[in-house]
Order: structure tokens, then sequence, then C-alpha cells
């Protein structure tokens, strides 16, 4: 791992000075508000303070490689936590006043309403679910049950499962539906994972409970909590907003899954782990994810672009996620806004990255010849 020469001490780390730049996000929450009210132009202020001006800050911040101190305990992250633990009722507060508010905003037409929701989308996906990744991966029940409502609000509550039972474990192997493969387009990859993963989320819960000897029916099965809560929260923008506010909250929930996948297309786009035969690959390490160190975009994301070090230690908390140099993870050349859009664009796309995996290939794996069967997932499932 980079070590960093003089790593940020558990006190200094505690300060809420240190922590109040990851509370950024609170700003995006009144400029929805300020989209619902005003209309017009105002409706591309999210979609821009969270695209580009987070990109211009990481253009004019640059990248920030101090790591903390591990002995940083559970106190010491307090003002860190207090943000994913406020985001769910703010989340709450914001979509359920503006469901009962644009479906009756006179001010607002047709197009204007869909647009004050594709903000939401946007605010929900980078923000929401970003948090509840933060959450799903605590041992606390009221994080991982808040981790739970962040995503029904989304109509994608099987990510935790697909995260936590398949993507962690089978990352960068044919059997992690998210793992983009080399070549392979984001308009490929997301039709590809929004029919794969909720499978995979599926089978994977029904292989634990037969593993106890339960059918998948059974109430231990976290689907049915996950169907509940989408349910209610479709329930709750009838009553709001009726059909026109059951509307605007598939948009929502369409624009946030949407973003979310753009991140899981960038995060391993042709990072694979080495097959050693007989289904059997290498262990996680930090070369297999991609890794940014961009300041403001981290700021944004509570560390997400660190995650290298998210894959090789995933019970650590964003505060104390370790930053990797190119020696030990492939870097990636800016933010993941900005990627996120060159995403968007598969020609540019393949331009900026294929280069980028072709060096990783011959600095780590010089002696695999083919790569034929790892770009097409062809290599036998692991075990």
């Amino acid at each position: 791992m980079t070590e960093t020469a003089n790593p940020i001490p558990p006190n200094e780390l505690a300060k809420i000075s240190r922590a109040l730049p990851f509370w950024l996000s609170l700003v995006l929450v009144p400029l929805t508000w300020i989209s619902a009210l005003y209309g017009g132009w105002t409706l591309v202020l999210v979609p821009v303070a969270t695209w580009y001006l987070f990109s211009a800050l990481d253009a004019a911040l640059g990248l920030n490689t101090e790591n903390a101190d591990l002995s940083a305990n559970e106190s010491d992250m307090y003002w860190y936590k207090a943000i994913t633990l406020i985001w769910a009722p703010v989340q709450f507060v914001l979509l359920a006043s503006l469901l009962w508010y644009v479906p009756q905003a006179e001010h607002l037409n047709t197009a204007e309403r869909i647009g004050v929701f594709f903000g939401i989308g946007v605010l929900t996906g980078t923000v929401g679910i970003n948090y509840s990744h933060e959450l799903m991966h605590q041992k606390s029940k009221l994080e991982r049950w808040m981790a739970d409502v962040l995503l029904a609000m989304t109509l994608y509550s099987h990510f935790r499962s697909e995260h936590m039972l398949v993507h962690h474990r089978y990352v960068a192997t044919p059997r992690d539906p998210v793992t983009a493969r080399y070549n392979e387009g984001f308009h490929r990859f997301y039709p590809r994972v929004l029919r794969q993963c909720w499978f995979s989320a599926f089978l994977a819960e029904k292989a634990m409970l037969e593993r106890k000897g339960l059918p998948w029916t059974d109430p231990a099965n976290p689907f049915w909590r996950y169907w509940a809560l989408q349910a209610s929260f479709l329930v709750l923008a009838v009553v709001l907003g009726g059909w026109s506010g059951l509307g605007l909250f598939a948009v929502q929930a369409s624009v946030a899954i949407w973003q979310l996948e753009l991140v899981n297309y960038i995060e391993h786009y042709g990072l694979t782990r080495k097959h050693l035969g007989n289904s059997k690959y290498e262990h996680v390490q930090p070369r297999h994810s991609w890794n940014a160190a961009h300041r403001a975009s981290n700021w944004l994301l509570i560390n997400l672009q660190r995650h290298s070090d998210h894959h090789y230690k995933p019970d650590r908390r964003f505060p104390v996620l370790q930053n990797y140099g190119p020696d030990e993870a492939p870097q990636l050349p800016y933010g993941y806004p900005v990627m996120t859009m060159l995403a968007m664009v598969p020609p540019l796309w393949r331009r900026v990255m294929n280069p980028r995996v072709r060096r990783w290939r011959q600095m780590y794996y010089p002696e695999i010849n083919d790569w034929r069967p790892y770009n097409r997932a062809d290599n036998p499932l692991p075990r």
C-alpha cells in the first residue's frame, strides 16, 4: 500500500473542519427546490453542480493523496458518520415534499416537472445510493436499515444483496455482472446489468437460505423487505401526487439507477482477476479497481473513488479508506463526474481507457498472451 509520509493522526481526523467538505452534498438540496419554484433555466442547476462544478473543482484543487491513520476509531469519525446518518431523512423529506408540490405547480409545464425530477434523480443516485453503499457495509442495524430505505426510494433495493453477496465476492470475474468487460460500451453494459443483477441478487439470497434448509419464501429473505419498502414509496407517490406523482417518482428512480450503473461501469472497466485453473481466481487486490484521488469529487462521493482500497478492505469506513499510487492500483485520469460523462460516448471512452487497460495488463500480467476469454467473460465461473 502507498504510505503517506505523515498520515493524518486520529485527533486531527476527528476535527469537524476535516469532515465539513464531505457535507457539500447538502448544498444540492436547496437547488432542487429552486428548480421546482422557478422552472426554466434553473432546471439545470442540480446536474450542472453535480457533474460540472465538482469537475471544475477537481481541476482547481487537484489530487488528495493523504491517508488517515488506520488506528482511528468510531468516535474519531463521528462527524463523517453524521452526514450519512442524516441523509436518509433529508432525502425522504425532499422527495416527499416535491412529490406533493410539483404535480400541482401551475407554473411548471409537463417537461419542466420531468426536469425537476430528473435533477432529483441525479441527487438520489449520485448521493443517496452512494451513501446507502457506505451504510450497507456497516455492522449497525440502524445504518443497514437506512441503506434499505435509501435504495427503496430509487426502486433498486436488490442492489444491497447484489453488491454484498455477488459483487464483492466475484468482482473482476465472469460471475460478476457489474464488472464491465474490455471494449464493452456502456450502452451494451447497461441493459445487461439491469437484466442480470436482479436475478444474481435473488439467486444469491435463495442460495443462502437453502444452505440453512429454508425455502426462498421464508420471511428471512430480505427481498420481502425490499418489496414492502418499494411498494410503500410507490403508494406514497400516488397519495402525495396522484398518478402524475407516480410517474415523476419513476423518472427520479430511473435517473438514479442510471447514475449508479454509470459508476459501476467505470469502477472496474476491463480489469480482471487472473484465472488460476479449476475455476479458481486470484484474491482481490487493489489493482482490480480503478483508483481516483481527485479531491472535490471524493468530497461529493465520500471517498468512493478510493475504490481500490474499498474492495481490498470493504469494512473500512470512508474517512480511513486509503489512496494507492500508480505502482499499486490503476489510476483514472479524471474524477467520476468527468469519467461518467465520457462513458456516455463509447468511442471517446475507448480512446481514453483502452490504452490504460492494455498498460495495466502488461504491468501485472505479462505472462497472459491470450486475453480473449477475459474480454468475452468466457473463462470458467468461479466456485
